[in-house]
Parts: C-alpha cells; sequence; structure tokens
C-alpha cells in the first residue's frame, strides 16, 4: 500500500472496521488498495473502470457503457444464500448454507482471488446524513466499474460514515471480487450476524453492488427483529419507489406516495411520474413524531431501459440527452457509432451493432432483441430535472400519505383501488401476483405469487415480517393513518373480453391513477365500495385524464378496466389462502390474515351469487344505495 492510501487508511477510527478491512486484505490479496475519499477520487475510479475495460466511453460526453457475461443478466437468485447458525428460522422464499459450509466455499472461492488486482475501499451511508435508520457501509471490490457504479447509487461520504456509524450504532459490509466471471461459481452470500454481504465471481450490480439488495436484506431483518424481538412496531425497509404527487392547481399541497412492485413492474416510471421523485427502488420508513417518515437509502437510479421512450419517461431521455451528464449503461445495443441503443426505445431500430451477445443485426429480430430485458442505466438522480434533492437529503424524511402495492397482473386486479383498512392495506401487499421478468436468471414470464415485492429480500419467517406490517400500519403513535392502495398497469384487453394482448391502458395513465388517490387522500374525490376496496368514479377520472394527460378517457374503457372479474378474484385469493395455509405453522402466518382474507372471500361469493362472474361499476353502485 502507498503511503497516500496508508494515510487515508489511518484516518479510519474504528479499531473494528480496521480489523474487518484487514480480514478482506488477507483473504483475497490484493496488489494494490485504493481507498476512495467519493468527490476527489470519483474521476479516477472512473476512468479505472475504462482502462480495464470494464467501461467503455460512449460517443456522447459523460456516457460510458459495461457487459455482463451472457449467463449474468440479472440475480442469481439459484446461488444467492443466508449463512444460517443453529436455531435460525429462515424465509421459506430463502435459501440457507450452514455457517461452516458457507465460509469453507466462501475460503474456495476467494482465497487470493485478487492477485494482481486492485482493491477499492470506499465508505458509504444507506440515507440522508442524520436519519436515525441511515445504515453506513463499507465495501471492498477489485472492480472499478462496481466501485464507480456505488458512487452514483450511494453517498460517498468518507467523513459521515463515522458520523452514521456512532448514529446506528452498526455499520455494513460488503466484500466483491469479478474473479474469472465464471457464473457457474457464482456466489452471493448474507451473513445475519455478521451484517456483511460477499459475492465473488459476478460483476452484473444486483449480484455484485450489494449495497442494494443484500444490505436491503440486512435493514429489512433489523426491521422485523425490532418488532418482533422487541415489539416495537415503528421500523419497515420497503422495495419501494418514493414520489410526489401536487394537488390541484389552486393549490401548493405536495402529497408523498411510497409504492412497491417487483422489480421491473414499473416502480421507476412510477417514480418518474410524480411531480418530484426521492426514489425508485427503496424505502426506509420510521414512525417519528407521529407520522410514517421515508427516506431513500439511495441517491441515484439503477433502472431498467426496456420501453423507455420520450413520451413513457421524459425526465431521464432528456438527461441523457444532455452532454456531460453521467450515465452507465450496461447490457444494451452500442451502434458502430457509439450510442446506446434498447428495446422498444420508440426511435428507428438500428441496423446492427454490439450487445451482450455479441455482433446483432437488424435482420435476428424478432429472435433476438435489440438488448437484454434488464438492461439497465445508472444515474445520478440530482441529474434528473423533477428530483426533490431537498427533501430526499432532509434528516427527518418525507411523511408517507399514501402506500401502494403492484404488480404485473394480466387478467385479475383493476388499475386502483383503496383498502378500506390498515388490515386489508397489508392483504393487497400480502397478495401481489406478478409475471416473472427478466430481473432474474431463469425467468419465463409465468405469474408467481410475490409478497410485498419484497418477499425475496426477507430473511425471517413471512409471518414475522407480516406480523410487522400488521404492527406498523396500525400503530396507535400514527396520527394520521396513510391510505393504502393497490395499482395494476398490466391489465390487457384479452383478459376483458377483447383479441389482443396489448395492455387496455397506457403507461402515461400512472399520473392519473396517483392523483386519484392523491385527491382522494385530500377528500376531493367519491369511490365506489366493493368487497375489495373503494374503485373511482368515471366522472373524476374522466376529469382527471383531460386535465393531467390531455385524454379522452372513455366509459367503455373504464367498464372494462373497472368492471370486477368475480371468478378471477375469487380464484385468486382461495389461491393465496392454499399458498399461505401450507406455511402457516412453519413461518408462523398470523390469524388475522386468514380472517381478513376470509372476510373479503365471503362477500365476493355473494356478490358472485347474485350479479355472475362480472360486475361493472354501475352496478356495483346500485349495490351501495
Amino acid at each position: 500500500m502507498d503511503d497516500s492510501n496508508l494515510g487515508k487508511l489511518a484516518r479510519i477510527p474504528s479499531a473494528k472496521l480496521l480489523d474487518r478491512i484487514a480480514e478482506a486484505i488477507e483473504l483475497t490479496g490484493p496488489a494494490k488498495i485504493f481507498i476512495d475519499m467519493g468527490a476527489t477520487d470519483k474521476a479516477e475510479i472512473r476512468q479505472a473502470a475504462i482502462d480495464s475495460g470494464e467501461e467503455t466511453a460512449l460517443i456522447q460526453e459523460g456516457h460510458t457503457y459495461h457487459m455482463d457475461p451472457v449467463k449474468e443478466q440479472g440475480r442469481i437468485v439459484a446461488n444467492t444464500y443466508y449463512i444460517k447458525d443453529e436455531g435460525s428460522n429462515l424465509s421459506a422464499l430463502a435459501k440457507g448454507m450452514d455457517r461452516a459450509d458457507a465460509y469453507k466455499e466462501i475460503r474456495n472461492g476467494m482465497t487470493n482471488i485478487m492477485n494482481g488486482r486492485t482493491m477499492y475501499i470506499s465508505l458509504y451511508t444507506r440515507g440522508p446524513k442524520g436519519f436515525p435508520l441511515s445504515f453506513p457501509v463499507v465495501q471492498m471490490t477489485d472492480s472499478a466499474y462496481v466501485a464507480h457504479s456505488a458512487g452514483i447509487l450511494y453517498r460517498n461520504d468518507f467523513e459521515g460514515f463515522f458520523e452514521q456509524m456512532d448514529l446506528t450504532d452498526t455499520y455494513f459490509t460488503n466484500l466483491h471480487s469479478t474473479g474469472t466471471l465464471d457464473t457457474e461459481k457464482g456466489r452471493i452470500f448474507m451473513d445475519l450476524k455478521k451484517e456483511t454481504t460477499i459475492a465473488f465471481e459476478v460483476s452484473y450490480a444486483g449480484n455484485a453492488l450489494l449495497m442494494k439488495k443484500g444490505h436491503h436484506r440486512l435493514a429489512v431483518n433489523r426491521a422485523v427483529k425490532r418488532a418482533i424481538e422487541e415489539g416495537e412496531f415503528d421500523t419497515l425497509s420497503e422495495h419501494m419507489f418514493i414520489t410526489g404527487v401536487k394537488g390541484p392547481k389552486d393549490t401548493d399541497r405536495m402529497t408523498w406516495i411510497v409504492g412497491a412492485a417487483p422489480s421491473g413492474c414499473g416502480k421507476t416510471t412510477t417514480a418518474m411520474a410524480g411531480d418530484q421523485f426521492i426514489g425508485d427502488d427503496l424505502a426506509q420508513f420510521l414512525l417519528v413524531d407521529n407520522m410514517l417518515a421515508v427516506v431513500n437509502p439511495e441517491c441515484g437510479i439503477f433502472g431498467i431501459v426496456k420501453d423507455m421512450t420520450a413520451e413513457s419517461d421524459p425526465n431521464i431521455i432528456n438527461l441523457l440527452k444532455t452532454p456531460g451528464k453521467e450515465a452507465i449503461f450496461s447490457n444494451v445495443l452500442i451502434t458502430p457509432e457509439g450510442e446506446a441503443r434498447w428495446t422498444n426505445d420508440g426511435r428507428p431500430i438500428p441496423e446492427e451493432g454490439i450487445n451482450f451477445q455479441g455482433n446483432w443485426t437488424k435482420s435476428m429480430l424478432p429472435d433476438t432483441p435489440i438488448s437484454h430485458g434488464n438492461a439497465r442505466v445508472t444515474l445520478n438522480s440530482e441529474d434528473i430535472a423533477n428530483f426533490a434533492n431537498a427533501k430526499a437529503e432532509a434528516s427527518t424524511g418525507v411523511e408517507a400519505k399514501i402506500i401502494t402495492y403492484s404488480g404485473r397482473d394480466p387478467d385479475t386486479m383493476p388499475p386502483v383501488w383503496i383498502a378500506n383498512s390498515a388490515n386489508e392495506g397489508v392483504l393487497i401487499g400480502a397478495n401481489i401476483v406478478s409475471a416473472t421478468t427478466a430481473t432474474e436468471v431463469g425467468a419465463d414470464g409465468s405469474l408467481k405469487r410475490a409478497p410485498w415485492a419484497n418477499a425475496p429480500f426477507v430473511p425471517s419467517e413471512l409471518g414475522a415480517y407480516m406480523q410487522s406490517q400488521f404492527g406498523v400500519f396500525n400503530n396507535e403513535k400514527l396520527k394520521e393513518k396513510p391510505l393504502m392502495a393497490g395499482l395494476n398497469y398490466f391489465l390487457t384487453d384479452k383478459a376483458r373480453g377483447g383479441e389482443s394482448d396489448k395492455l387496455l391502458g397506457e403507461k402515461q395513465d400512472v399520473k392519473v391513477w396517483l392523483a386519484w388517490l392523491e385527491r382522494f387522500k385530500h377528500g376531493e374525490a367519491e369511490a365506489i365500495d366493493t368487497p375489495i376496496g373503494k374503485i373511482p368514479t368515471y366522472e373524476k377520472l374522466k376529469d382527471l385524464f383531460s386535465e393531467l394527460i390531455d385524454k379522452n378517457y372513455t366509459k367503455s374503457l373504464y367498464d372494462k378496466q373497472f368492471s370486477l372479474y368475480l371468478g378471477n378474484i375469487i380464484s385468486r385469493l382461495e389461491y393465496q389462502r392454499e399458498e399461505y395455509g401450507k406455511i402457516k405453522s412453519s413461518q408462523k402466518i398470523p390469524d388475522l390474515y386468514f380472517t381478513e382474507l376470509q372476510a373479503q372471500i365471503d362477500k365476493l361469493n355473494r356478490l358472485q351469487a347474485e350479479y355472475g362472474d362480472v360486475i361493472t361499476p354501475d352496478q356495483l353502485l346500485a349495490t351501495a344505495q
């Protein structure tokens, strides 16, 4: 280690942290150590990523691209493990490996893996400085690309790290090496006891940059343990966007909406649809001062580019057209001119280029798409026009007024509905069903359960996590409970009597669904009562479509979208009852879930007996009168 980096290391006041760093260096055997001080070292790390070939500069100033191995275009779920101790209880959706076996694999896989390479050591905070749950993180990696990406996505703050360590009384660790990029040997481990994550033989940011979904798991674990072991139902760690929606033109009201969706199901688009946004992927909640405050652990975006156009995501496209603004593309198509392109980008299809599979030509369509379905772009949030920088960096967070849950559901639930109670709101989250997406290796598009869009990241029993949800949203300390709702942008024409697989709506419609929730929250919109909750009236939606996106919203489309297909909904809820019933004992699913679910099923059965499989909004109105 040279004198400069040795001097930086000497500024670390924590003996425990220095020991952790020394252990990682001894295990991996790097040739050099680079201590990343943040802004002053950012350009050098970016250049190192280019010099190493991990990134390549594009024609537009500030843009680079990175390609991951063909077999590692998403999270390697099959090789992701929690390190188990005797007596530890994991989620039914989690994979575990005994501690001794796990560390044997880690030693076998990582001993001297950084030989001849540079280890980049960086200190970050997962959230704004001063927020009690902005956990500090130390990352050690031999990938300049991973270090470069992390510097965009997280707050790189050497001095702030130690302030947050004092405030939170902990820190998280991530150790990563690309190795030889042998995906078959790729492994990801999460040690809840040591609050550390370890990954090797991987480069996809979702696998390597474990401050994201790896450390999210550590934060979830802390929140659930606080609820179940300490009886304090005051914190949640969720897979959610945070966006602000303005009230009517004659007000200056801003309402913060926080919403869950599985990866690849519209979180970024929904976040961008807000008048201001704070985050598109993760949210950390804390009940404080009688309100539910929320912050984004991140300060950047790692967004899916498929279907991203000037019409659907104007703020991001405008940023990408601005020279000098930083962007890292991954697994997109690169044209001979050095431009990044992707599937359904709203522009004429290029004739040729290079993508993650190699050389590509237009003649290879439709069998070989332009880019991978999980192709991404990494951006600084502060560079996006509608980013609420001051709110995002506030140590108090913002108040979560509305909570939404959504999935890629083609045939069952309406575009938007509001839970009648906090308990029913928890059910909406627990009952998310979604088509699998390209964010996971091996996904085939089939429908599967996706509880809260967060279950893959829940280490403990699902019942403990569910109990924490019931506890937080019913907490008597909440002066005003957030409105809880469901969203579904993926209802198809075929599912409502048509012949095509096209969506019944458009991406831009999300502005209207969010605005209706905002107006209802403030008593400025009426609703129709149904067994699953409240749905909008046609008149209010028609006005909002015209006002917000200048679209003529027809009654026939409204009836297609908001008629309840009772048979489908009943089957869906009975399926959830059966699946949760299978794990009721082993995962400690609360009785409250089954009680609330059965009450909904009973109401739906009564409606079905009177009206048949489909009931229109007009008929629902009549039943309420």
